[in-house]
């Protein structure tokens, strides 16, 4: 391999890490979201307050103190997300944090994040984990109280509250300001318009009753 071809090949590697980057870098040290619009001007495409108008009040949150609903949905656990509504200054610094309730044998049902990793801590309770990478291998654990939990980006995950009596409670950081959500089940049966029966059929190995309950069962 002579230099002038290794030069070429390091060059190319080092254009496609680039590419590859999952955020661009700032261009300012934050951009807060200006919720009344009455003070914004934009900067590094986005819609930013004045930070001569800024205070630290912008940085902090109460959002995540009070406990969420969860019996809002079927599967028992309620999610409260950080927003530009709730905390202004998370803006442009890619990332987003939840809290996640989960109700005594609640599930937090399989499901991805495809513009974002997560690490998920305990507070409360006993939790089981996991995912599975893309060769079909699962991995698990039971989380209590200052364990933490990694769940690689756009990989299906599970959140399940263990304990039959009580409550369990979990911080997540995700690393995206909008790092999407798509519950597997719903994706699947739920989606508008439908995808088609047979599909489904073949699919999972059932028939069109059972893609009927299915989606009957989905419906909360």
């Amino acid at each position: 391999m002579n230099a002038n071809f290794k030069f070429k090949l390091l060059f190319i590697l080092s254009f496609l890490l680039g590419l590859t980057r999952a955020d661009p870098e700032l261009l300012q040290d934050y951009c807060i979201a200006d919720t009344m619009g009455q003070h914004s001007f934009f900067m590094n495409g986005n819609s930013c307050l004045d930070p001569d108008l800024a205070s630290s009040d912008h940085f902090a949150t109460s959002a995540l103190s009070k406990s969420g609903n969860t019996s809002m949905n079927q599967f028992g656990f309620s999610v409260i997300l950080t927003t530009s509504q709730n905390l202004p200054g998370y803006r442009t610094q890619g990332l987003t944090m939840a809290r996640v309730d989960i109700a005594p044998d609640g599930l937090v049902p399989p499901h991805a994040h495809p513009r974002a990793s997560e690490v998920t801590t305990c507070l409360k309770g006993d939790i089981l984990v996991g995912f599975v990478d893309t060769s079909n291998k699962m991995y698990t654990q039971r989380l209590r109280p200052g364990e933490s939990f990694v769940f690689p980006k756009g990989l299906i995950h599970f959140l399940y509250n263990v304990d039959q009596k009580s409550p369990a409670l979990a911080i997540s950081g995700l690393s995206s300001e909008n790092p999407g959500t798509q519950v597997a089940s719903l994706a699947t049966f739920k989606s508008q318009p439908f995808i088609p029966d047979t599909v489904l059929e073949k699919a999972f190995s059932i028939d069109g009753q059972e893609v009927a309950r299915i989606r009957n069962h989905l419906q909360g």
